[in-house]
């Protein structure tokens, strides 16, 4: 059988995503299949870079699937906004407010913020148009007979193929709190914790990579999971619903 794995959220850490698929390989070789759970970009420093790794691996023949995070969504509609031209537009809002990491994207690509003002012309002429098909095409989930994967979660109650994409990149508290099985196990990020921790009807293996902390890498067999370490696999943390 194949191994399936799992990695959360990269915002734009490239060299995190650099190690733990050197992890991935070292354990269960090229031909593993990878499920990436979106959030490729913002707040680290080579959003670029991350998207073209995965580019070039897939270009390569990786089996590599790779889904949209609420981030990706984000930096998606800028880019479409920034191709239809418009004034320019001031540093420190929306975005580039606050913890979103929009700035250091848009550097990852060469802009110049050093005005305090964003050009659309220059964002649309600095991202490659391979970048923009890219993110343009990643899908919202992905699942199998006993996994489903999407970068937030599920809209609990809602058959898993009625899901509202807002829902699979977006939500929350309304899916962390209910203790109830979905028919599969939800594997997701979005929502950092301390540790990968595997909840019984689901598994959070965001850890906190866009605020510093190490990526991680995921191994699923049926409803069992471990995380992937340079000392070897190591089963989930595992708590209650």
């Amino acid at each position: 059988m194949t191994p399936l794995l799992a990695i959360p959220d990269i915002h734009g850490y490239k060299n995190e995503l650099d190690r733990v698929l050197r992890l991935a390989d070292a354990e269960c070789g090229p031909e593993a299949r990878i499920v990436f759970l979106g959030d490729l970009v913002d707040r680290g420093p080579d959003s670029r870079g991350v998207i073209q790794t995965l580019i070039d691996g897939i270009a390569a023949g990786r089996d590599w699937i790779v889904l949209r995070g609420n981030h990706d969504q984000i930096f998606l509609d800028f880019l479409r906004k920034a191709r239809q031209g418009g004034a320019g537009l001031r540093l420190g809002s929306g975005w580039f407010g606050g913890n979103m990491g929009g700035e250091e994207t848009l550097r990852s690509y060469g802009v110049d913020l050093r005005a305090g003002e964003v050009d659309w012309a220059d964002v649309a002429a600095a991202v490659p148009a391979e970048h923009q098909r890219f993110l343009e095409g990643l899908p919202v989930c992905h699942e199998t007979p006993e996994l489903f994967f999407a970068h937030a979660g599920i809209r609990p109650g809602v058959p898993l193929s009625r899901q509202d994409p807002d829902d699979l990149i977006w939500i929350r508290h309304e899916f962390h709190s209910d203790p109830r099985d979905h028919g599969k196990l939800i594997v997701h990020g979005h929502t950092p914790v301390e540790t990968p921790t595997h909840y019984g009807n689901r598994v959070n293996l965001d850890a906190g990579t866009g605020w510093g902390r190490p990526l991680n890498v995921a191994l699923f067999e049926g409803r069992d999971a471990w995380r992937l370490t340079e000392a070897g696999p190591e089963p989930l943390q595992k708590v209650s619903a």
